[in-house]
């Protein structure tokens, strides 16, 4: 899978699930190219939502709604994600 199918991915699952007004995700898997844990086709996201839902629990529960909905692809293909809610 390359980056852009997977920001696809994302952006469809989240938005299908959780009531946001906007969202931004970046890719940011040049960041640790020479870490030791880095992988082949595994990628470093960071996602911008903006969402009164989310915004209206607090930063765990909000975080643990977003990797339940991306389960399958944090197992797959997200080696590190940084979620900032707005």
């Amino acid at each position: 899978m390359d980056i852009n199918e997977l920001i696809a991915i994302v952006k469809k699952k989240l938005s299908n699930r959780i009531n946001i007004e906007s969202i931004n995700i970046e890719d940011k898997s040049f960041l640790h190219k020479n870490h030791k844990g880095n992988q082949e086709g595994k990628f470093h996201l960071k996602i911008i939502i903006v969402s009164k839902e989310l915004k209206k629990m607090n930063k765990i529960e909000s975080n643990k709604k977003v990797y339940k909905i991306l389960d399958q692809e944090l197992k797959e293909f997200i080696h590190s994600i940084q979620i900032l809610i707005n």
